[in-house]
């Protein structure tokens, strides 16, 4: 007998149909039209929003309990892990060890131990599952280096994720030069570090043909250079956290740590250029950059905390809230968050569309609940939006038709 979830009484918000009023019928793990069968199993969902699962591209860390609590039916994990993911043993045991509740999709490294030298064994280690090559944290200073990565990715029709902020300029840094940095005396760097790679790097795209994610743009000047090669026909997207979008390097007035991010929080303007660049289409997905760091990593001056901020628990709230303040609409933030990320890896998945993947969240949009960083699920909890008050809870998630405990 086939498996069968009839959810009815929904609000459905889909990127390719748009919100409406309905049910969704999920079929032996695919979503499916027609008639729900007798034996289906039929879940009341109150009015609430059901939505595609997130997509969570470019996590530092595996973390399933974080990922349950946001929405996260499928996460990209970046190549420095441990070991690193420049060979396909590595890359296929991390491909399989979340199934089926979470679904892993490694960003394989481009460069053997992501040293910046030497190319990795890239056709292998997507053969043995991955779905994207990058640089990880650093960025490739060799242009050389960076061209052969770029020209053999092309060759493999793969996406190249690079994290793009020049490190001669950004080189113990870990703020943004102005005048918080100065004002609390803290080793800094000029926002120029970002788009002078970004330049280097869309340059390179644009000659080889190859394509380009930028893991996360934070800078007016970065999205400038995006936007304008974007309009060349140049095969880049890019990414951005909450983070950039709604806090500039204010919230580390008080050293708090839990603001010590990659790249370091930028000024109000550059915060402002990153919601023009929502509205218009420049950005292409939101991800949580989850970077779960424990106390021994982040109660430390600020100079020698670890960078890192783990949200993947907060992403749909902080998102939600965007769509809230009219900066997009459900539709809109869904693609961010599903369709974008989907398209990037080659998934197909990431929309309520009839064929697609029965991964699907339940979420009461209006549920009020506080950012506590000391009780949020998952590895750690150094979210620089602790304390905040936010809506929006999953209260039920789907992997292929199946119901994921919390």
């Amino acid at each position: 007998m086939t498996q069968a979830l009839h959810l009815t009484n929904a609000r459905l918000v889909c990127p390719a149909g748009g919100e409406r009023d309905g049910e969704l019928l999920i079929v032996d793990g695919t979503i499916v039209s027609g008639e729900a069968p007798s034996h289906a199993e039929r879940v009341d969902c109150r009015g609430k929003l059901l939505a595609p699962g997130i997509i969570d591209v470019g996590v530092a860390r595996i973390d399933r309990a974080a990922a349950r609590a946001g929405g996260v039916v499928r996460v990209a994990p970046m190549p420095d892990q441990v070991p690193v993911l420049d060979e396909p043993g590595a890359v296929q045991r991390l491909a399989l060890i979340g199934r089926p509740d979470l679904w892993i999709h490694p960003i394989a490294a481009a460069t053997r131990g992501l040293a910046g030298a030497d190319l990795a064994e890239m056709a292998i280690c997507l053969s043995a599952g991955a779905r994207a090559v990058g640089t990880g944290r650093g960025w490739i200073a060799d242009s050389g280096v960076m061209h052969r990565v770029l020209m053999y990715a092309r060759d493999l029709d793969v996406v190249v994720v690079t994290h793009a902020e020049d490190g001669g300029l950004a080189a113990g840094a870990v703020a943004t030069e102005g005048e918080t940095a100065t004002r609390l005396g803290l080793p800094s760097a000029p926002a120029l570090a970002e788009p002078l790679a970004i330049a280097r790097d869309l340059m390179l795209a644009e000659e080889t043909g190859a394509r380009l994610h930028l893991r996360c743009v934070t800078t007016a000047a970065g999205f400038a250079l995006v936007r304008a090669a974007k309009a060349r026909g140049v095969r880049v997207t890019c990414g951005v956290t909450p983070a950039y979008l709604l806090l500039s390097d204010n919230a580390m007035s008080d050293f708090r740590t839990f603001a010590h991010l990659s790249p370091p929080l930028r000024s109000e303007d550059d915060r402002k250029a990153a919601l023009a660049a929502l509205a218009d289409g420049t950005i292409d997905l939101l991800c949580s950059g989850h970077d779960p760091r424990g106390p021994e990593e982040k109660r430390l001056p600020f100079a020698d905390a670890s960078a890192g901020a783990a949200d993947a628990a907060t992403l749909l709230p902080l998102a939600l809230g965007l769509a809230r303040d009219g900066r997009v609409t459900l539709p809109r933030l869904f693609a961010l968050l599903a369709t974008g990320p989907a398209a990037l890896l080659g998934l197909e998945t990431g929309t309520l569309a009839a064929g697609m993947p029965g991964d699907v969240i339940l979420i009461d949009e209006s549920a009020p609940w506080q950012i506590d960083a000391d009780r949020l699920p998952g590895k750690a909890g150094n979210t620089p939006f602790d304390g905040l008050p936010v809506q929006g809870r999953v209260v039920a998630m789907w992997k292929g038709g199946r119901a994921i405990a919390g």
